[in-house]
């Protein structure tokens, strides 16, 4: 099951809880990217585009330096074994403010590692230098690697610095080396890791719905079994239940549960069935689920369309159910358009 990819950059920008950007957009749409990498390169080489036209971000980092005058602490032990003293001058180790950042170096690494990609478009690779060129020229560059993400990580950056770092991140886990090497690289389409996507597309649906409508409050939430046992350990034995989406009004709460498989039914006994450890767990959320008065809760189980577009509906003890597919292999206008009208009108 992949995704256009023309389609791809929305899903991503929604996963990663950022609103397209137009002029991206527009460009996405006129160029017809064919592969992944082309794509999230592209979105890279824009996205550092407005940050080096907005100015890197600046922080504090230590140097030290031999220096004429005396600036910040001084270096008593280096200065004395190298006479400098005497010469009027000194070591020193002091703070200074510039663009010599962890994620600036970063930035700057996967930038250069991607203008040496043969297997890119020539304009693309020409993009990508002319931007390397336009960094500070002292500036070390730090090679795209899964140690200097997980440093990144630990960072919590804001805004436009994460969503790059989500960029070089999914770059980085789509390039892999051949078998015959030799210094080349070749680059699988990462819409083919099931898991990965499955992640995208849990966090795609829910952030759609935080942004495009303003009935529901939105949230992944823990729901506590309703229970009992003889001990607070024994209960502590029970599997969390997270949902995916919870989408809750005073009158209405719609657990949407997102399953990135290739079919919403599987074959049995020479029969469609729908997947039953996914229906039971989400039987088991609604079972469970504690509502304010007035308030109709409601499950929807919700599958990317590819074999076989589903619509089903059912009532599950007092709740309505709905096992749905969704197509992404349409329009941007007609997702969006579906995604809305799942949460609209009356569930029975």
């Amino acid at each position: 099951m992949l995704i256009p990819i023309q389609n791809l950059y929305y899903l991503l920008c929604y996963a990663w809880n950022r609103l397209p950007e137009q002029d991206a957009l527009l460009t996405t749409e006129a160029t017809g990217f064919h592969r992944p990498l082309d794509l999230l390169t592209h979105v890279l080489v824009t996205g550092t585009h407005r940050l080096l036209r907005r100015g890197l971000e600046n922080a504090y980092t230590e140097q030290q330096q031999e220096l004429p005058e005396l600036r910040g602490r001084l270096l008593l032990a280096p200065s004395l074994s190298r006479d400098l003293l005497r010469r009027g001058r000194a070591v020193c180790r002091y703070d200074e403010l510039g663009p010599d950042t962890p994620f600036n170096r970063l930035l700057l690494g996967t930038v250069a590692e991607l203008s040496a990609v043969r297997s890119l478009p020539a304009s693309l690779r020409r993009e990508l230098r002319a931007l390397r060129r336009r960094f500070p020229a002292a500036l070390v560059p730090t090679p795209l690697s899964l140690t200097a993400l997980r440093a990144m990580r630990r960072l919590r950056l804001p805004g436009a610095q994460a969503f790059l770092l989500n960029v070089c991140e999914l770059i980085y886990h789509s390039a892999l080396p051949t078998a015959e090497a030799g210094g080349h690289t070749r680059f699988r389409d990462f819409r083919r890791d099931e898991r990965l996507m499955a992640q995208l597309f849990e966090a795609f649906v829910r952030n759609f719905y935080r942004h495009e409508q303003r009935r529901y409050r939105v949230l992944s939430e823990t729901i506590a079994w309703q229970a009992a046992a003889d001990s607070a350990a024994d209960l502590a034995l029970l599997p969390a239940m997270i949902t995916d989406t919870t989408l809750e009004s005073a009158e209405r709460k719609i657990i949407l549960d997102t399953k990135y498989y290739a079919a919403a039914l599987r074959p049995r006994y020479d029969q469609q069935k729908l997947i039953s450890p996914h229906l039971y767990q989400l039987y088991a959320y609604l079972q469970n689920q504690p509502t304010q008065p007035g308030q109709q809760l409601q499950g929807i189980l919700l599958y990317p369309a590819a074999a076989q577009a589903v619509d089903v509906r059912y009532t599950l003890g007092p709740h309505p159910v709905r096992v749905v597919t969704l197509d992404l292999n349409q329009p941007w206008p007609g997702i969006a358009a579906a995604l809305l009208a799942l949460i609209e009108g009356n569930p029975t």
